[in-house]
């Protein structure tokens, strides 16, 4: 399926540092990343060109709630700068358990972070609709206050309120030319993390931070295009997609054409908040130029690169 050589980008998920139930300290995330990156060994073996990609969602969350407890105490940072220091800091984590790993199978590979800027549409509809929940809990007092001062405030029903910001479509990864350059001198790159970091351009060419966050998937699949990658591998907690997720009839899926993915996202078989942005973000680099996406949870990749696991969208 994969062959020798060809460009791939791997789409981690928050699973892959921060397991559910386990407390998100910096040396659970540290084991959680250096287990994760075993199961890209055989990539690398395979002498794959590897991309790394990766959520940021509890991280910039936390980042947030440190930023909120700080006020009047340190500099206020938006958004978009929360985004950044979040793909720092995993990016290290990330990039260090990586070499580690390489060190103990013998292999020499340079191993390099990318602070990434995805270039997104300051007209997307997204920006006059946040529907992207982020950040700490709030009570009902609290919240009504943050709401005055401006914030979209949702409920989620039995943990509380939070504030909703824009999540707009990537456009393009700014990077995406020094990214290719490092693949072309053999380097495995970790880029896009988070989504990338939201930047608008006005019409003099001038970059923008954006208050905004950029779904993961979409962003990965944008990169995936942007550098000719022909195998996109999305990483979750399950092994595989499933129509009637979570119901007696639940069924796992092999595999998918790009047809029957969007027939069953119109259906409403893949939720916006966990699986919809997977599906979309497969159909999307197929579309593209891309040859097939791989959905799969980490320890089972080995598998689904030889159709034993996982589900495979393709044309």
């Amino acid at each position: 399926m994969l062959r020798r050589g060809e460009k791939v980008v791997v789409a981690l998920g928050g699973n892959a540092l921060i397991k559910t139930g386990e407390k998100p300290t910096i040396s659970n995330q540290f084991k959680n990343a250096k287990k994760t990156m075993e199961y890209l060994i055989p990539l690398i073996k395979n002498e794959n060109k590897l991309v790394i990609t990766h959520g940021n969602g509890p991280q910039v969350g936390n980042i947030l709630i440190r930023v909120e407890e700080s006020l009047g105490k340190a500099y206020s940072i938006p958004l978009e700068v929360c985004v950044a220091e979040s793909q720092g800091e995993l990016g290290y984590m990330i990039e260090q358990s990586l070499q580690n790993v390489l060190t103990k199978n013998k292999i020499k590979i340079p191993v390099v972070s990318v602070l990434t800027q995805v270039i997104v549409d300051k007209k997307d509809p997204a920006f006059k609709n946040p529907t992207k929940p982020i950040g700490p809990f709030y009570s009902k007092a609290q919240a009504q206050k943050i709401k005055k001062k401006g914030y979209k405030i949702v409920e989620q029903v039995g943990r509380g309120w939070r504030k909703v910001v824009a999540s707009p479509k990537p456009k393009s990864i700014d990077d995406v030319k020094i990214i290719d350059v490092l693949l072309k001198n053999k380097s495995i790159v970790i880029a896009a993390g988070g989504g990338g970091v939201p930047i608008v351009k006005d019409k003099g060419k001038i970059l923008h931070g954006a208050p905004a966050v950029i779904d993961k998937d979409l962003a990965s699949a944008c990169l995936a295009n942007s550098i000719k990658a022909k195998t996109l591998i999305i990483l979750m907690n399950e092994p595989n997609a499933y129509l009637n997720y979570k119901k007696k009839n639940q069924k796992p899926i092999k595999s998918l054409t790009i047809k029957e993915a969007s027939k069953l996202l119109k259906e409403g078989q893949f939720p916006k908040g966990s699986m919809g942005p997977k599906i979309e973000a497969a159909i999307k680099f197929i579309k593209k130029g891309g040859k097939h996406t791989i959905i799969t949870s980490p320890n089972k990749i080995q598998k689904a690169l030889i159709g034993q696991s996982g589900t495979i969208i393709k044309r």
